[in-house]
């Protein structure tokens, strides 16, 4: 209880860095200071060594000076002896063996004996001298120990929220020892972040899940399926370290929260909506149309997910500049490759509010993710590009996480950036774009007076009926105006990334001065049905040009079509070891048969991960199933169940769940 790791559930010793323990021995007789002497040693690694902090001989003192291994006796009774062991909050952390030596000065023998089971070293966040040092218990208990959480997804205007389940210690540790980074680099958790950041997806180092954004997932569990990181560790483990599939950011985010929070790290899943992916380190995200204003495909490799999910872990940064502590950025979803190898941070929030880029590690791009420009690019007759248009505010909005103590949504885009349009964000923006591959996008501003824009009511369309949106447009000047609005809406995966146009348009605008119209536009569900992909997920891409004063016109929003909860439901009281139930129902949407249903439920501490086949369900049909367990552990717990099927994805839910102790 003292080093905060009696949650866990282990039957080692788990101990935290720069904190004393305690070690019972019983001696085969009574110890005599005089004339027994006595050490222990402690190892961690395969090539345990004196000079790497990984072979640590740890002396019997007087005094306990704090900040070196050391140890004392504080207890002695006939042949049992108690010590208070020391560690430094540089010690690094793993798995360590332990030996105990003793030897007699009378007879010179000397007598070792080997602890049998492992000992496991964390990171302290508790204590004031460690990297990791966070202040307030509440924040500790949620970024620390809390074993769930809520990840955000969806778009900006619909957002989304959904339950995963944390923690496993064994299978964390197994993670880091399968890293090719020896166990002397442990004890700096910059390093132990970028390694794990590494380590979670599968390219280069066979790490723990393979990321797949095709749709097809046969031959492993589609992304959307999992709600919870514990399955997914085990079976890594369990298989040798073959990476398991499958993955997408939300998932490689809640293993990522998981091992570092499990290591000791204090850890958050963040949700970042309209996500940029800058592909070519120009700190803007480009958009390229030909001399008809039609989008050149090919050249358009930067993306803006829908949203996208990473994490932010608290250290402090003694390798950087003061003030650079604090929330630092960290990526595991597999995007681009940081010095050869696909991994991401960990970057200093403080650096990427203020467009300090060049501080490491990779700022640059998590720094476009959430503050690039979207730049409009027309092709020349010579075959140049000019820039045609810009959109300061389309990226980076609603950066969400889970808050401390409760289930409730924080918006925290302000750590990561100054408010949109202030003085300070658009300095944020040109120093960082000075850095980048494009430093002189920033000289030529363009004079708008027609403004377009899409709104959504509610909370927006549902899965299964038609999707209906406004188009307003607007002139803000005192003359007249025209324009030709060409519409396309596309499937999108909600990486940005199109797939199929499914509606073209165009509409013909004509505005008197200061007028404002309001266009109704409408997608039948006949339209997308058989065109949907993971996250249900659509593009409606804008384009015009005024025709008195040559403004180009641009607008893209993206859009989710929303899905149903499952409700569950728990059924009488909750007491450990006696077999319960819940009911599980859920009302199919769509005006067609979903085949192959099947839902899984978990719940730390409730029950292990169980898929329960439905099968079939017709149209708009009710289904209830009833799981039946039996709660293994005390106090809150949460009961989590997702569906997958083909044809929907994104449904889940959760009940809360007090357990009382056995009657």
């Amino acid at each position: 209880k003292e080093h905060h790791t009696d949650q866990y559930n282990s039957e080692q010793l788990i101990i935290r860095r720069g904190q004393t323990f305690q070690i019972e021995l019983d001696l085969s007789r009574p110890f005599n200071p005089n004339t027994d002497k006595l050490h222990l040693e402690m190892k961690t690694g395969e090539l345990a060594n004196t000079t790497g902090m990984t072979h640590i001989i740890i002396p019997l003192v007087e005094e306990l000076q704090d900040e070196s291994w050391e140890a004392k006796i504080v207890e002695q009774n006939v042949n049992r002896v108690k010590l208070s062991v020391n560690s430094p909050v540089t010690a690094v952390i793993g798995k360590y063996k332990l030996t105990i030596t003793t030897q007699c000065l009378k007879t010179g023998e000397t007598t070792t004996h080997d602890h049998d089971k492992d000992i496991y070293m964390l990171f302290n966040p508790w204590c004031e001298d460690d990297t990791v040092y966070m202040e307030g218990e509440k924040e500790l208990k949620e970024y620390v120990l809390n074993d769930t959480g809520r990840i955000y997804y969806g778009t900006e205007k619909q957002i989304g929220a959904r339950t995963w389940n944390f923690g496993i210690l064994e299978a964390c540790l197994f993670v880091l020892d399968n890293s090719e980074v020896p166990p002397s680099g442990r004890g700096d958790p910059v390093n132990v972040v970028r390694v794990i950041s590494a380590m979670i997806n599968s390219p280069d180092d066979l790490g723990v899940l393979e990321g797949n954004w095709s749709g097809n997932y046969a031959g492993g569990t589609s992304p959307t399926a999992w709600s919870g990181s514990v399955e997914i560790l085990r079976q890594y483990h369990r298989e040798g370290g073959k990476p398991v599939k499958y993955g997408q950011c939300w998932v490689f985010s809640g293993v990522t929260t998981t091992v570092l929070r499990c290591l000791g790290i204090p850890t958050r899943s963040v949700t970042n909506f309209q996500s940029a992916h800058d592909t070519d380190v120009s700190l803007t995200t480009d958009v390229y149309f030909d001399e008809n204003m039609e989008p050149i495909h090919h050249l358009n490799s930067d993306s803006v997910w829908n949203f996208h999910v990473w994490n932010d872990c608290w250290m402090a940064r003694p390798d950087l500049p003061a003030g650079m502590g604090g929330w630092q950025a960290v990526d595991s979803t597999p995007q681009e490759t940081s010095h050869g190898t696909f991994r991401c941070g960990p970057a200093s929030l403080a650096a990427i509010r203020s467009g300090q880029v060049y501080l490491k590690f990779d700022t640059p791009f998590v720094f476009a993710e959430v503050n690039s420009d979207k730049i409009y690019w027309q092709r020349n007759l010579d075959g140049t590009f000019g820039q045609i248009h810009s959109e300061k505010k389309a990226v980076g909005h609603c950066i969400s996480t889970k808050a401390v103590g409760s289930d409730e949504r924080v918006d925290i885009t302000h750590l990561y950036k100054y408010p949109e349009g202030s003085e300070e964000e658009r300095i944020a923006v040109e120093t960082a774009c000075r850095y980048g591959s494009k430093p002189d996008v920033y000289s030529s501003p363009i004079a708008e007076d027609v403004r377009v824009e899409v709104m959504m009511e509610g909370e927006g369309p549902r899965m299964g009926g038609d999707a209906q949106l406004k188009i307003v447009v607007k002139n803000t000047s005192s003359q007249p105006r025209r324009t030709t609005l060409h519409s396309q809406v596309a499937v999108m995966y909600y990486t940005g990334m199109l797939k199929d146009t499914v509606k073209k348009d165009t509409l013909n605008v004509e505005l008197n001065p200061q007028e404002e119209k309001i266009i109704e536009w409408v997608l039948p569900y006949t339209q997308y049905q058989n065109q949907l992909v993971d996250q249900a997920a659509l593009m409606l891409t804008l384009s015009g040009r005024v025709s008195e004063t040559q403004q180009v016109l641009a607008n893209q929003t993206s859009f989710r079509l929303r899905t149903p909860d499952l409700n569950i439901e728990p059924m009488g009281e909750a007491y450990v070891g006696k077999e319960m139930s819940a009911k599980i129902t859920f009302t199919n949407p769509l005006p067609c048969t979903l085949r192959n249903v099947v839902i899984r439920v978990e719940g730390l501490g409730l029950r292990d991960l169980h898929p329960i086949r439905v099968g079939d369900v017709s149209k708009h049909a009710n289904v209830t199933v009833t799981e039946h367990f039996i709660p293994t552990i005390a106090g809150k717990r949460k009961l989590v169940a997702s569906l997958d099927c083909r044809q929907l994805t994104q449904v889940h839910g959760v009940a809360d769940i007090d357990v009382h102790e056995s009657q």
